[in-house]
């Protein structure tokens, strides 16, 4: 039986964000300048590398579930071992000093994030859900919040702090804050992290969190081929996804 997990960007673009999807074919992705994530359907035809191509533009690099096997004209990048981490013992709290980042956030956020490296983040991202910020004499130190919502779950994404302040508990504090609003609204939070990274892993078990399977992942660069016009493709700012 699939599951909400099973793909949770499809599930995502599929359910609670479908207003940020675009199409082509089988294949959905975030409007790029939102996320930079692709997801496949459960039970893709034959076609649906062509779709990926559509939808990507020649000589662009698009991440899916390594599962499917990729096309022999196809440049494989590099291959992705994740885990993900699901709620079951998580104690959520607000915390004081965490403030509501919005849009005028962003650039601050983004060199956060350049510096700290804790995953994409774009322009947009912030409208994916909450995300909470701590300052410190008004710089943005740490911050933490919500990214891909398939039914039932929602992820906290962008966890990180500024290399000078780490060690004072603040991702613990800013992951606990974010999922008051992820459980009141009835969801469990979730997370995803790089296989390589054993000390957050770690960190995120010890509040509360289980590890369960997850696909790994496979970079792959589309060839050249000629891509599908603009009106091939569906979405917010094309039609309706």
């Amino acid at each position: 039986m699939v599951t909400p997990l099973d793909d949770p960007v499809w599930a995502s673009l599929t359910g609670p964000h479908a207003h940020f999807a675009e199409r082509s074919g089988q294949v959905l992705r975030y409007q790029v300048d939102v996320a930079p994530f692709l997801a496949l359907p459960p039970e893709p035809d034959g076609d649906v590398w062509d779709d990926v191509a559509a939808l990507s533009g020649p000589g662009e690099t698009v991440t899916v579930h390594n599962s499917l096997p990729v096309p022999a004209d196809w440049e494989v990048l590099d291959r992705i071992a994740g885990v993900r981490l699901v709620d079951v013992a998580l104690e959520v709290a607000e915390d004081p000093e965490a403030v509501l980042l919005g849009p005028e956030d962003v650039p601050e956020i983004l060199d956060l994030v350049e510096r700290t490296k804790p995953g994409p983040f774009r322009q947009r991202t912030i409208e994916l859900g909450t995300y909470l910020g701590i300052r410190r004499d008004g710089a943005l130190i740490a911050m933490a919040g919500e990214r891909l919502r398939p039914p039932g779950w929602t992820e906290i994404s962008a966890v990180c702090t500024d290399p000078a302040y780490r060690g004072q508990g603040l991702a613990t504090r800013l992951v606990r804050a974010v999922a008051v609003g992820i459980r009141a609204r009835g969801h469990r939070p979730m997370m995803h992290a790089a296989a390589s990274n054993t000390s957050a892993i770690r960190l995120y078990r010890s509040i509360g969190f289980e590890l369960v399977p997850r696909p790994d992942f496979v970079t792959v660069r589309v060839p050249g081929a000629a891509v599908a016009p603009a009106s091939a493709l569906t979405g917010p700012a094309r039609g309706t996804a």
